[in-house]
């Protein structure tokens, strides 16, 4: 069998490890690979494990056991999820993203593959450890959010929607009042979206008053189910008792004030 140095080793760790966040790989399958000993492959898991730490670019872990193995987590210093909140407060606190309205405009940023995998490293980082099944969203904006962190946690998404469709099959339908507009909306998920008692994660954009999140909250429990968690990338500063007991938010919008072109939005004192 050919022999690889470290340094190719190394590479190839790298390589799979990153591109598949959360999964676990066992030791074995790299001693297959590059046709060496469990001791060699340690030794670089070592290497790995400090130059991770020692550049901030997340956490690779060892797990014990005849199932256990290695895996790469996306965990991010509060440091630079501060760094990431106050580049996206600057580039929102642009006058030309008022919309008519006191609305502000960001899709460009939740549709940006950089901005969202930044995004996404910061909600996988604050729940990783929480042992969540499913990461779940409300359909549309929150979608490439939910989807990365998703990603990042290895774990499946799964969308509500506001209406049902035939290639759904049996859905649950529930109606929630709307937090800001206190509308009353509707909620959709197939019966085969989700298993039954699952720890579900929810990621959206923004929330105001929390009437989503409790949306889903409700929606959780018609599977036996129950959100662990709770991360939106704005929440506004009122009302400040939200419909939803606990929630993470990377930043608070404080203020638009659309006839002096101010935006007053800072990094969450959660994410702190």
């Amino acid at each position: 069998m050919e022999k690889f140095q470290r340094n190719e080793r190394i590479a190839v760790l790298v390589k799979m490890l990153s591109d598949f966040p959360g999964k676990v790989f066992t030791l074995s399958s790299f001693t297959e690979m590059f046709g060496c000993a469990k001791s060699t492959i340690s030794e670089d898991i070592d290497i790995l494990q400090n130059l991770a730490s020692r550049f901030d670019l997340g956490t690779i872990e060892t797990i014990p056991g005849a199932s256990g193995g290695v895996r790469f987590a996306q965990t991010i210093p509060g440091s630079i999820a501060n760094e990431i909140a106050q580049a996206l407060c600057t580039e929102l606190s642009k006058k030309e993203r008022i919309l008519p309205g006191g609305y502000l405009y960001m899709l460009d940023i939740i549709y940006d593959p950089v901005r969202v995998s930044e995004i996404a490293r910061i909600f996988a980082s604050r729940f990783h450890g929480e042992n969540i099944d499913y990461v779940i969203t409300v359909e549309t904006k929150g979608i490439p959010l939910a989807l990365i962190t998703a990603k990042y946690l290895n774990v499946p998404l799964v969308i509500a929607r506001h209406y049902s469709e035939a290639t759904d099959g049996p859905s649950v339908n529930i109606n929630y009042v709307s937090g800001s507009s206190r509308k009353i909306e509707t909620m959709v998920l197939s019966l085969k979206a989700l298993k039954r008692s699952s720890r579900i994660l929810f990621i959206d954009d923004f929330m105001r008053a929390g009437g989503t999140a409790k949306g889903i909250v409700d929606l959780a429990k018609e599977f036996d189910s129950e959100v662990a968690g709770i991360g939106v990338l704005i929440e506004t500063a009122a009302p400040a008792k939200k419909l939803v007991d606990e929630h993470f938010s990377i930043l608070t919008l404080n203020s638009v004030n659309e006839e002096e072109g101010i935006v007053n939005i800072k990094p969450s004192a959660s994410l702190c």
